[in-house]
């Protein structure tokens, strides 16, 4: 019965040019599925003309000519976080529609865990998330959480790193 409620998203993406390079972030009417970095840019070569403000903005680049709301906040979100940091705490997540953040099994839970109490920016080891998860022992399955995760790019979550 899950498979079938999967199959029946209609997903669309919206590409983003960031200061990270090119962002793909999809989903359906339900939410956001992932969150992708395409194209990783250079730290030398983020800014180009070298103006601050040019290489915080985070702009669209391609989208469907329909989009979710949940699509939109997740958009909205992004450029935020890269053009006013200071005002993300304040905007409301969108909703997440992935299988992996649905359901008991432990990747999900460690997905749960992560996006709500680990706060934007703070550091956490596996060992710490596995504890908070309910399993001290489960590192290296946090670590294959973290491989799973649909909304980090490159291992990196956009919310917080774990080592």
């Amino acid at each position: 019965m899950k498979k079938q409620r999967e199959s029946q998203c209609t997903q669309k993406t919206i590409s983003l040019l960031s200061p990270l390079g090119e962002i793909q972030v999809s989903g359906c009417e339900n939410g956001v599925h992932t969150i992708q970095i395409l194209m990783d840019v250079a730290p030398a070569e983020r800014s180009s003309d070298g103006d601050e403000a040019s290489s915080l903005c985070c702009v669209v680049n391609d989208s469907p000519a329909e989009t979710s709301p949940e699509l939109q906040r997740g958009v909205e979100w992004l450029q935020a976080y890269f053009g006013e940091p200071h005002t993300v705490g304040s905007l409301p997540l969108p909703a997440f529609h992935h299988p992996a953040l649905q359901g008991d099994a432990f990747t999900s839970r460690v997905l749960q865990i992560l996006l709500k109490d680990v706060k934007f920016g703070e550091t956490v080891s596996y060992k710490r998330l596995a504890e908070m998860a309910g399993n001290p022992r489960a590192v290296r399955a946090v670590g294959g959480a973290m491989r799973r995760n649909p909304l980090s790019s490159k291992g990196t979550d956009f919310r917080t790193r774990c080592s």
